[in-house]
């Protein structure tokens, strides 16, 4: 939990760092999405307050700032990097599929169903996963009955396997602008 030594140096601290304090809010459970520049910068703020004393912590966010070097970059290859900060390891965006070099990843149109695309399997296996409807049937990202009937449908809030239709199927909306279709891009159906 964030304690503030002095009301007076709450005008020093961005509006996401007013927003921690304000509302109690621990910085492990930071409101950016992980990775982002944003949450990047709250906690480097967060350490330069710490550690000038303006503000204090108490338990894990103590710990952060004064077991690791979380909030502290340093240089690798030339590039600007966080330090002890967990990163998420990309999976390479290409691979071989029976002799052809292909993306991972990157749903496409075509093949034996409307869309498809290469992933890996359980196993490690780059395999092809085709979805989509081909009776004529068209995508309805606009439609909010449709939309809330086809998640119903196929139980898009549960976990599924990378290498499934139904996985792709229930993601296809964050691949629209890429795939052709016109509507929302992000979240499920």
């Amino acid at each position: 939990m964030i304690k503030l030594k002095s009301l007076l140096e709450s005008t020093m601290m961005t509006e996401a760092m007013r927003y921690h304090f304000v509302n109690k809010i621990s910085i492990t459970e930071n409101i950016f999405r992980g990775q982002s520049q944003a949450s990047l910068d709250l906690i480097a703020e967060a350490r330069k307050l710490y550690e000038s004393g303006r503000i204090s912590f108490d338990g894990l966010d103590e710990m952060l700032f004064t077991e690791t070097d979380l909030g502290l970059f340093g240089t690798y290859e030339g590039k600007k990097v966080p330090l002890d900060y967990p990163m998420i390891e990309e999976e390479l965006d290409e691979a071989e599929y029976r002799g052809k070099d292909v993306e991972l990843n990157k749903p496409k149109r075509g093949g034996r169903r409307k869309f498809y695309v290469y992933t890996k399997n359980d196993k490690g296996n780059v395999v092809k996963v085709s979805f989509g409807d081909t009776s004529g049937l068209s995508v309805k990202l606009r439609d909010p009955k449709a939309v809330k009937s086809f998640v119903a449908r196929h139980k898009c809030g549960t976990g599924e396997k990378r290498w499934s239709a139904r996985y792709w199927s229930c993601r296809l909306p964050r691949y629209a602008s890429a795939l052709g279709l016109k509507g929302k891009t992000s979240g499920y159906w």
